[in-house]
C-alpha cells in the first residue's frame, strides 16, 4: 500500500519532514509518519472503511476525529483503540474491529496511588478562550494547570489556514488561525506559574470538588482547584438522513483535522451540507487542498455565514443552493454520491427538484453545541466555576479570545490577585465580535477614471472587521472606530491623498474581498486579484476566467504577472488587464468549472430506518414506536433500545431523539432528558487503579 493520499503541496501549509514507520493493515504492509494518528495513516493509504459494526455489519469509518465517539475503533496490536486519538508505532499491527476482540490476559501486580494536585485554577481546554484566560492569569503569577486532550495547544485554531476577522489591534484580525495559535501558545508558555498537560482529558467533576483527569492517556490524576474554568469549546451537531452513517459522512472538524493538521487528502470530491461560517470555510480549505467541491446546500433562504465567505466560494466555482436540503448519502459501503432537493416553506422536499452529485465525502456543518457538561456539574456541586468561549456561548474565535480575557480577569479577582475592576470595555468588544451579519450595501462598480489607481471593496455586508484600515500607509480606508461592523470607505478625495498601490489592503483582507484597479497607464486598466491556491497554480501567460462578486463569469483574460512575496504572507497577487467596464467588477478568478448534475427520482428525506444512534445502530422507527406508545423519558428509551448507551455517551444521538419528540408533536415540557454519563470518555479500569501501561 502506498501513501497516495498525502498532500504534497499546499498554498498555506508546508509538509513537515518526518520519519516513516512501517505498519500492517489487514496483513498488508503500509507506511505512516511518526507522530500521526492511525486514522490519518489509514486515510493516507486510501483506507476509509475501518471496520464493520457487530450488530448489523454496517461499515464504520471516521466521524468526529475528536475522540468523543468510537466509530473509528480499530484493533491495534490486539487492543481496541480509537484510530483518531492513537498514534502509530513502528511495526504496529492494525485490524478492523469487526467483532469483540479476545482481550489479552493481564498480569498487573503492582498499583500506584492516584496523584492529587491542588491548584489555584484549573483550565479545561487550550483553545483561544482557554489560552487567553491563562495568559491573563499567568501575568499575575496565579498557579494554573491547563489541560487539553490534543497533542498541541490552540484548539480549532490549529486547523484554520485562513485569516481572521475582527479588529487588528484587539484580536489578531488579518492573521491566520494557525499563526494565532502559535502566538497564544507562546504567551502562556512564558509564564512560570503555568503548568500544561497535553494529550490529557478531563473525565469528570466530583461532588467533593475534585476533577478527574486522564493524564497523557495512561495515568489518572485528581485535581482540587480553587477555581475552575471550562473552555472546552463545542461539538458539531449531527443530522439524520438516509445513509448518514456511511463512511465518508462526517463533520467539518474531522475534515479539517485530516486536511490541515495531518496533511492528508481526505477526499477527492466533497459536498457540504450547511452554509454557516464552518461549512463555508471548510469548503474553501478543501479547494486549497486540491479537492473538488461538488456543491453546498443550506436549508435557509440565505447562508448564515459571512457573505464574503459565501461569495468567495461562488467566485471559485462552487454551486451554492439555498432553501435546499440533503435527502440521502448514497453508496455501496461508503459515500459515492449525495442527493439533494429544494424545500418549501414547511421544510418539505419539493418533488421534481432533486439533484444527485457525485462525491466521496458529505461534510455536515449544521451548527455547534457547547461542551459545557463540566461547567454545569461543577456549578451543581457549588464549586467556583466559570465558562468561556464556545462552552459559554457559540461565537467566532475572535470573540472567544475576549471571553477568555474577561474570565481570566474575573478568576484573578476571585482569587484576590487584583481588585474586581470593570471589564466593561472588553465585554463591549466581545459583543461586537459576536455580531451576526448586518445590512448588505450595494457594490459600486462604476468604471475607474483614467489616471487613477484605487482599491475596490467586494465586502459589501456589515460584519466586524477592519484590518484594511490599519495597514493602509496613506490612511485612505475608513471605518467608523466606534463600529467596525460598517463596510469600508475609500476617502482619498476627502483627505487629498492618493493610493500608492502597495497592495497591503489586498493581502490582509480575511475575505479576499479587495482588488486593486490601476488605470494610470494607457490601455486597459490593470487589476490585481488575491489568490491562495499555491505556487504554480497560475502563471504568467495563462488564460483565466474572471468573475464578479456573485461568481458570474465576466470573461477570459490573460495573466500579466503573478507576485508572491514574504510580505504577502502566502497570498499571491495575480494581475490581469481588463476593459474599463469589466475591471471594477472583477472580484476573483474561477478555480473549478464543474459539469451540471442530473435530476433523479425523489428520495424520502428521512425514513424510519434512518439511524439515530450510530453507536448502537438504533433507528428512528424504534424511537418513534416507543414515543407513540407513551414513552416520555429518554432514559427509558435508552434502557429499551440502548440509544445513548454507546461510547459517545449520547453526545450525538440525544439531540436527535429530542427532535423525534418534536416531530411527533410532543412538547419539550413533557420530556424527561437523559442523565448524563458520569465520565466524559471511556477509560480502561486499570488506569483508575494506577496500573499505568500494564
Amino acid at each position: 500500500m502506498g501513501m497516495e493520499q498525502r498532500i504534497q503541496t499546499h498554498p498555506i501549509l508546508t509538509p513537515e519532514e518526518r520519519n516513516r514507520v512501517r505498519l500492517a493493515w489487514e496483513g498488508s504492509d503500509c507506511f505512516a509518519y511518526e507522530g500521526e494518528t492511525i486514522s490519518a495513516a489509514l486515510f493516507a493509504n486510501g483506507v476509509r472503511v475501518f471496520g464493520h459494526h457487530i450488530k448489523d455489519q454496517s461499515p464504520q469509518g471516521i466521524y468526529c476525529a475528536n475522540g468523543q465517539c468510537a466509530q473509528c475503533t480499530v484493533l491495534a496490536d490486539g487492543l481496541p483503540v480509537k484510530a483518531c486519538m492513537t498514534l502509530v508505532k513502528e511495526g504496529m499491527v492494525i485490524e478492523p474491529a469487526n467483532a469483540l476482540p479476545e482481550l489479552p490476559e493481564t498480569s498487573a501486580s503492582s498499583f500506584t496511588a492516584v496523584e492529587t494536585i491542588e491548584v489555584e485554577c484549573l483550565v479545561i481546554g487550550g483553545g483561544p478562550a482557554g489560552l487567553s484566560a491563562v495568559d491573563e492569569l499567568g501575568k499575575l503569577g496565579v498557579s494554573v494547570l491547563l489541560v487539553d486532550d490534543k497533542h498541541r495547544l490552540g484548539g480549532k485554531l490549529v486547523l484554520q489556514t485562513h485569516r481572521f476577522f475582527g479588529s487588528i489591534n484587539a484580536c489578531y484580525a488579518g492573521t491566520r488561525g494557525i499563526d494565532i495559535a502559535t502566538k497564544l501558545e507562546g504567551l502562556v508558555r512564558d509564564h512560570p506559574s503555568v503548568e500544561i498537560w497535553l494529550d490529557s482529558t478531563a473525565l469528570a467533576v466530583f461532588s467533593d470538588g475534585l476533577v478527574g483527569i486522564l493524564k497523557q492517556g495512561n495515568e489518572y490524576a485528581l485535581v482540587r482547584p480553587k477555581t475552575l474554568l471550562v473552555a472546552a469549546g463545542a461539538r458539531e451537531k449531527s443530522l439524520i438522513f438516509q445513509g448518514n452513517t456511511l463512511p465518508g459522512v462526517y463533520g467539518a472538524g474531522a475534515f479539517q483535522t485530516l486536511v490541515n493538521r495531518d496533511m492528508v487528502k481526505a477526499s477527492n470530491r466533497l459536498f457540504v451540507v450547511g452554509g454557516g461560517n464552518v461549512g463555508l470555510i471548510a469548503a474553501y480549505h478543501a479547494l486549497q487542498a486540491g479537492i473538488e467541491v461538488a456543491g453546498l446546500v443550506e436549508a435557509m433562504p440565505k447562508c448564515g455565514g459571512y457573505k464574503v465567505h459565501r461569495d468567495k466560494l461562488a467566485r471559485f466555482g462552487v454551486p451554492i443552493m439555498t432553501s435546499h436540503t440533503v435527502l440521502s448519502a448514497n453508496g455501496d459501503g461508503q459515500v459515492e454520491s449525495v442527493t439533494v432537493a429544494a424545500i418549501d416553506e414547511n421544510w418539505n422536499p419539493i418533488p421534481g427538484t432533486e439533484k444527485q452529485f457525485a462525491c466521496d465525502t458529505v461534510l455536515v456543518a449544521v451548527g455547534l453545541d457547547p461542551v459545557d457538561e463540566f461547567y454545569h456539574k461543577a456549578a451543581e456541586y457549588g464549586m467556583q466555576v466559570f465558562a468561556a468561549g464556545d462552552a459559554e456561548e457559540i461565537a467566532e474565535a475572535s470573540a472567544a479570545i475576549y471571553s477568555g480575557k474577561i474570565k481570566g480577569h474575573d478568576i484573578a479577582a476571585e482569587l484576590g490577585y487584583l481588585e474586581a475592576t470593570s471589564t466593561e470595555e472588553w465585554a463591549e468588544i466581545a459583543e461586537v465580535l459576536k455580531s451576526k451579519p448586518g445590512a448588505v450595501i450595494l457594490e459600486d462598480t462604476h468604471p475607474i477614471e483614467p489616471g487613477v489607481v484605487k482599491p475596490i471593496f467586494h465586502c459589501n455586508e456589515e460584519i466586524p472587521c477592519n484590518p484594511c484600515t490599519s495597514v493602509c500607509p496613506q490612511g485612505l480606508i475608513f471605518i467608523e472606530p466606534e463600529d467596525i461592523r460598517l463596510v469600508p470607505k475609500y476617502i482619498a478625495d476627502e483627505i487629498g491623498k492618493e493610493c500608492i498601490a502597495c497592495n497591503k489592503c489586498i493581502t490582509i483582507c480575511p475575505g479576499l474581498a479587495i482588488t486593486l484597479v490601476d488605470a494610470r497607464k494607457e490601455g486597459d486598466p490593470l487589476v490585481t486579484i488575491p489568490y491562495e491556491f499555491g505556487p504554480g497554480a497560475i502563471e504568467k501567460g495563462d488564460m483565466v476566467t474572471v468573475v464578479d462578486i456573485e461568481g458570474k463569469a465576466l470573461g477570459q483574460v490573460q495573466v500579466e504577472r503573478v507576485r508572491l512575496t514574504r510580505a504577502s504572507d502566502r497570498t499571491a497577487l495575480v494581475q490581469v488587464h481588463a476593459s474599463d467596464s469589466m475591471a471594477p467588477r472583477i472580484a476573483g478568478i474561477m478555480v473549478q468549472d464543474l459539469e451540471p448534475e442530473s435530476k433523479i427520482q425523489l428520495t424520502e428525506r428521512i425514513t424510519d430506518e434512518t439511524i439515530v444512534c450510530r453507536c448502537e445502530r438504533v433507528t428512528l422507527q424504534e424511537i418513534k414506536d416507543l414515543i407513540a406508545a407513551g414513552s416520555r423519558d429518554i432514559n427509558e428509551i435508552k434502557g429499551l433500545t440502548r440509544a445513548g448507551m454507546g461510547a459517545c455517551g449520547g453526545k450525538t444521538c440525544q439531540p436527535l431523539i429530542q427532535r423525534a419528540f418534536r416531530e411527533l408533536g410532543i412538547s419539550p415540557d413533557e420530556v424527561t432528558l437523559n442523565v448524563p454519563r458520569p465520565l466524559f470518555v471511556e477509560v480502561e479500569m486499570g488506569v483508575f487503579a494506577g496500573a499505568g501501561d500494564e
